[in-house]
C-alpha cells in the first residue's frame, strides 16, 4: 500500500510514515458523517459529532468491527457548578462555556472577548489520514485537526492548526498539539520520565487523581528534568507482559507542557503542546500557527509491547532514512583523554590506537576550533585553530580515513562565549532583554535562532566547514538552557514567538544542512539527554543518552530511555575506570556488556590503556559486530528490569525474523547464598531450534544446554550463577 505522509508542522519537516506492504489502515466515516474512525495496527480511534455540534472522542482502544456501534452522547447539564459544557467530553475544547478542564486551544480577541466555542464544520479522508475544521461559533476563528494512523503499530500522528480569519488580531495564550480522554475510571496510573543532568531517564510510576500531574519544560528546550512522553496503564495487574497501555509522546524539542488527570467525572484527561509559560502568538488577519505532533498509541499487551510498538514505529517512520538508516558505526570520542589540549598529532595518535581496536569512526570533541583551550573562549568561531592544526584538519583527516575510519567533529553552534569574534562583532545576536543582566551558563550565552540572520549565519558557516572538509558526522551539543529569553527587535505582542521560531529555526538548520549534505551523520546532544524527542530525533541519526558513563548507573539510564525511545539511536560508551560521575570502579568488560546494549562508543584515554586493555576491548568490538543489528533493530525484551534491590538485571534482544537474538546478564553483586532465579527469553519461535553459546568464544555454564526449543527457552529459561560484583554476560542464540 502506499506510504503515509505527515508533516512535522513546527520544523516543516516531512516525516513518512510508510508500513509494510502487508500492513493495513484506514479513516472512515458513517454515511452521515457522524462518526469517524481511524484503524490501523489492531487500533482503533473514533469520534464524533453530537446533535449540537461538538466534536466529541468516542473511542480509542484495541480494534472494533466495522459494525460497532458508536456515537456522540447527549450533552447534558449534571448540575448547575456542572453546565454541559464543562462535562462533555470534546475532542478539542476551545477555553469557553465554562470549560474548567485543560482546552485544545485559549484565545483573546481584539475586543477582550476571550469566550472560544468549538464546533465542527466539515472533515475530508484521504487513504490513512483524517482532517477535521472546527469553528468559533461567532468568530472566523477555525482549529484544522490532522490525524494519521500508521498502518503497522496503530501509532496516531495527531496536530492542530488554528487560523484567524477575521480582520483583526487575535491573541493565542495556549495551544496543544492534541488532547485525549480515556474512559471512566478511578483505577488508571501513569508512568513518566523525570531526572537532572547525568541521571536522566528515571522511572516515576503514580495514580492519576483529580490532582493535575504536568510534565514540562520551562527551558526553552525539551531539558533533562521532564520527557514529553507518557505511558497510562488501567488497573493494578498490569505489567510488562499484559495489561491496557496508552501512551504518547510530543514531538517538540522547546519549552513543553503534557498534563495528565481525571476530571469531576473519572475521565482521564490528556493534553499536550507548547507550554504556556512566556508564550503568547498574535495572529494577524489571515495567519494561521501550527502545533507540533503528538504521536499516541494504544496496546492491550503490556509495557513491554507498547515500547516495542513505538520503536518499531520511530525506526520506520521517525528516524532518518527509515528501514534503510545505516547500522550504527563504532565510534571514538577524544574527549576524556584530551579535554580542551586538542592537537593534529595528539589526535593522530589516539587514531592509530582507535583503528587498531576496530573502530568505525574518529570524532574529535571540543577544542579543535577559535581561541578554544577553556571553556571560556572561542564558541562561535568555527574555524580551525591554525596553532594546533597548522595545515588544517585535512591532514588529520586523511590520516584517519586511510586507517579505515570516517571522521567526525564536535559542534556546539547554538551558543557564543562573549570572549569571541563572533559576540564581539554582533552582541545583539543572544537572547537578551535590555538593559538587564546577561546570565552565562558554562561561560556562554545563547543565540536567538529565532532571528533569521542568526538561522542563516549559522546555516552557513556550518554548510562551509562541512563542505570544506571530508566529514562524515557532527557531534551537535548544547549546553545550557535559557534566561533571559528576550527578543528586543521584535514588537513586545511578538517578542514571545521566540519560544516557538527558534526551535523552527533549529530544524530548518539541520533539515538544510542534511538536504545539502546528504551523507552527513548528526547525533543529537545536550549535556547528555537534556534534548531528546521524536522531533529531534527526526533530524538526527543518534542521541547522546547521558554524560553519566557509569555501566551499572547507565543500565538504569538505559532502560528508562527505552520505555520511550528506539535501542537503535541510543549512544553507550566505554569510558575510564574510576568513572567521573561517582568513582565506581568496574573491569572493562563489564563496561563493554553495558555499553553493548546500545550503539556502542568508545571515549576512554587509550594513551593510558595497557595491551590487555586493547586485546579486551578488541575481543569484544569484533563480538559487538557480529550482534549490532539484533540490538540496534531488534525487538527488546526488558526481562529483568535493573532494580536497587535486585542483583541481576537482564536484557533479551531478537532480530525481527527471529533467527537470532542476544541476551545480556549484569549482575551488581552476589553473596554465597544466593539462589539464582532463571531468566526466562522472550519473543523467540517457539518452534525453532535454536543453539546458544557465550558472545566472547568461552564454555557455557554448567547447566545451560547448547540447544533447545524456542519454547524450552522460554519456559525453563536459562539459570546462571554469575560470581563477584559488577560481572556480565552476553549468550547469543542462533536457529
Amino acid at each position: 500500500m502506499p506510504s503515509v505522509r505527515s508533516i512535522l508542522l513546527a520544523g516543516s519537516v516531512i516525516l513518512s510514515l510508510g508500513a509494510a506492504e502487508s500492513s493495513w489502515a484506514k479513516a472512515s466515516a458513517t454515511a452521515d458523517g457522524r462518526v469517524m474512525r481511524l484503524d490501523g495496527g489492531g487500533v482503533t480511534y473514533a469520534i464524533g459529532v453530537d446533535e449540537q455540534g461538538y466534536l466529541q472522542p468516542l473511542y480509542w482502544g484495541a480494534a472494533l468491527d466495522d459494525q460497532a456501534p458508536l456515537s456522540a452522547r447527549h450533552p447534558t447539564e449534571l448540575s448547575g457548578f456542572d453546565p454541559a459544557g464543562s462535562i462533555t467530553p470534546q475532542e478539542y475544547a476551545g477555553q469557553g462555556e465554562g470549560l474548567v478542564s485543560e482546552p485544545g486551544v485559549k484565545a483573546i480577541f481584539a475586543d477582550g472577548n476571550r469566550d472560544l466555542v468549538l464546533k465542527y464544520r466539515s472533515h475530508t479522508i484521504s487513504g490513512e489520514t483524517l482532517t477535521v475544521e472546527l469553528a468559533d461559533i461567532r468568530r472566523p476563528l477555525t482549529v484544522t485537526l490532522h490525524y494519521v494512523i500508521d498502518p503497522a503499530t496503530g501509532v496516531i500522528a495527531r496536530s492542530a492548526s488554528v487560523r484567524n480569519g477575521d480582520s483583526k488580531p487575535v491573541r493565542i495564550d495556549q495551544i496543544a498539539a492534541a488532547t485525549y480522554t480515556l474512559p471512566v475510571g478511578n483505577d488508571y496510573r501513569l508512568h513518566y520520565l523525570t531526572g537532572r543532568h547525568a541521571s536522566e531517564w528515571s522511572q516515576v510510576e503514580t495514580p492519576v487523581t483529580p490532582a493535575l500531574t504536568v510534565l514540562e519544560s520551562r527551558r526553552g528546550s525539551t531539558g533533562h528534568g521532564n520527557q514529553p512522553w507518557f505511558a497510562i496503564q488501567k488497573g493494578d495487574k498490569t505489567s510488562e507482559t499484559d495489561g491496557a497501555i496508552w501512551y504518547g509522546a510530543l514531538a517538540w524539542s522547546g519549552s513543553f507542557r503534557l498534563s495528565i488527570g481525571l476530571d469531576n467525572l473519572s475521565r482521564v484527561r490528556i493534553s499536550g503542546g507548547y507550554n504556556p509559560y512566556d508564550f503568547s502568538w498574535t495572529l494577524k488577519p489571515g495567519e494561521s500557527l501550527d502545533t507540533p505532533i503528538f504521536y499516541t498509541g494504544y496496546t492491550n499487551k503490556g509495557m513491554g509491547d507498547a515500547s516495542r510498538r513505538f520503536h518499531a514505529f520511530q525506526r520506520t517512520s521517525i528516524i532518518p532514512g527509515g528501514d534503510r538508516a545505516k547500522i550504527r558505526p563504532v565510534l571514538y570520542n577524544s574527549w576524556e583523554a584530551t579535554t580542551f589540549n586538542v592537537t593534529q598529532a595528539g589526535q593522530m595518535a589516539l587514531a592509530e590506537k582507535a583503528a587498531k581496536i576496530g573502530v568505525e569512526r574518529f570524532v574529535v570533541d571540543d577544542g579543535w576550533f577559535g581561541a578554544r583551550d577553556d571553556d571560556r573562549a572561542g564558541l562561535g568561531d568555527w574555524t580551525v585553530n591554525p596553532r594546533k592544526f597548522p595545515n588544517g584538519l585535512k591532514p588529520l583527516i586523511d590520516r584517519v580515513k586511510t586507517l579505515g575510519m570516517d571522521f567526525g567533529l564536535w559542534v556546539e553552534p547554538e551558543m557564543v562565549n562573549v570572549n569571541s569574534d563572533l559576540y564581539r562583532a554582533h552582541p545583539d545576536w543572544v537572547l537578551n532583554f535590555p538593559d538587564r543582566p546577561r546570565t552565562e551558563g558554562r561561560n556562554q550565552l545563547v543565540l536567538n535562532l529565532a532571528r533569521t540572520d542568526v538561522r542563516d549565519h549559522l546555516l552557513g558557516v556550518l554548510d562551509r566547514l562541512v563542505s570544506q572538509n571530508d566529514i562524515a558526522f557532527l557531534k551537535w551539543d548544547y549546553n545550557r538552557n535559557w534566561t533571559e529569553a528576550g527578543w528586543p527587535e521584535m514588537s513586545p505582542e511578538d517578542q514571545q514567538r521566540v519560544q516557538v521560531q527558534y526551535v523552527r529555526n533549529l530544524y530548518h538548520i539541520l533539515s538544510e544542512l542534511r538536504r545539502r549534505h546528504p551523507g552527513l551523520e548528526i547525533e543529537g546532544c545536550s549535556g547528555g539527554g537534556g534534548r531528546i524527542d521524536l522531533a529531534i530525533m527526526g533530524l538526527t541519526d543518534q542521541s547522546w543518552t547521558s554524560d553519566n558513563t557509569d555501566p551499572y548507573d547507565r543500565l538504569t539510564i538505559q532502560d528508562g530511555f527505552t520505555q520511550a525511545y528506539a535501542p537503535s539511536i541510543m549512544m553507550a560508551w566505554v569510558t575510564d575506570s574510576p568513572n567521573w560521575a561517582n568513582g565506581r570502579e568496574t573491569s572493562l568488560d563489564y563496561r563493554f556488556l553495558s555499553a553493548m546494549q546500545g550503539s556502542l562508543g568508545i571515549g576512554a584515554n587509550l594513551d593510558h590503556w595497557q595491551a590487555a586493555d586493547f586485546a579486551t576491548a578488541t575481543r569484544w568490538i569484533a563480538a559487538y559486530k557480529t550482534i549490532r543489528e539484533i540490538v540496534q533493530r531488534g525487538d527488546l525484551y526488558r526481562i529483568a528490569p535493573p532494580q536497587a534491590d535486585a542483583a541481576t538485571s537482564a536484557t533479551f534482544h531478537v532480530a525481527r525474523d527471529k533467527s537470532r537474538a542476544v541476551l545480556f546478564q549484569m549482575l551488581h553483586s552476589s553473596s554465597f547464598r544466593d539462589n539464582v532465579e532463571a531468566l526466562h527469553p522472550a519473543g523467540l519461535d517457539p518452534v525453532r531450534s535454536y543453539r546458544v553459546r557465550m558472545l566472547d568464544g568461552s564454555a557455557l555454564p554448567d547447566g545451560v544446554p547448547a540447544q533447545a526449543t524456542g519454547a524450552y527457552w522460554m519456559e525453563q529459561g536459562l539459570r546462571v550463577k554469575l560470581k563477584g560484583d559488577y560481572k556480565g554476560a552476553a549468550f547469543l542464540f542462533e536457529s
